[in-house]
């Protein structure tokens, strides 16, 4: 018999017969035939004994105690808050500094493009030929030999200096006082 099992174990090895899932409550049922028939244990016993009754004082609902907030907490928060808006402030100036400098390279742009125009117009007036066409348009031209006139300065340079009398010790007084009131009035100005 033993070996007809075992044929049927080894023929019908990939036949199943029910469910393949794993019974969770296998264990509980082995048990159960284990013990069925026998006595019961302890535990119903314990079961079948009253309880005495225990009355229990009524609670007072006590607040939970809060705990103080430290300065340093305080502090650091207020430090936090206050890099975050120097963080701000800065990504403002940045993005304010930026819009400046678009509008200061295009406004570079122009001025580059105007000074060329202006470079080639200053070459343009300083060119001598239109300079003398200009010249001959306004009814201008060259002065003749008999519109020269030339400066004879071999002569030796001479110059007359002339004083002045000497002022009198009351005027130079009075000067000095005078020079001295201007000089105490533009220290206080």
């Amino acid at each position: 018999m033993a070996s007809t099992a075992r044929e049927l174990r080894y023929r019908n090895s990939h036949a199943v017969n029910g469910s393949l899932a794993y019974d969770l409550d296998y264990a509980v049922r082995e048990r159960e035939l284990r013990h069925a028939g026998e006595a019961p244990r302890r535990q119903e016993a314990a079961r079948e004994r009253p309880r005495a009754k225990v009355h229990a004082a009524p609670r007072a609902q006590v607040r939970e105690q809060e705990m103080p907030v430290s300065l340093f907490t305080i502090a650091g928060i207020a430090a936090v808050i206050g890099l975050a808006v120097m963080v701000l402030m800065c990504y403002v100036q940045l993005t304010v500094l930026s819009a400046d400098t678009v509008a200061l390279k295009s406004q570079l742009d122009t001025l580059e493009t105007e000074n060329v125009v202006l470079t080639a117009e200053y070459e343009q007036m300083f060119d001598l030929a239109t300079v003398k066409e200009a010249a001959e348009a306004a009814g201008m031209t060259k002065p003749g030999n008999s519109q020269i006139c030339y400066i004879d300065l071999s002569g030796g340079d001479s110059a007359v200096v002339y004083q002045k009398e000497d002022p009198s010790v009351l005027s130079r007084l009075l000067a000095s006082l005078n020079h001295g009131i201007y000089a105490v009035v533009e220290y206080f100005e």
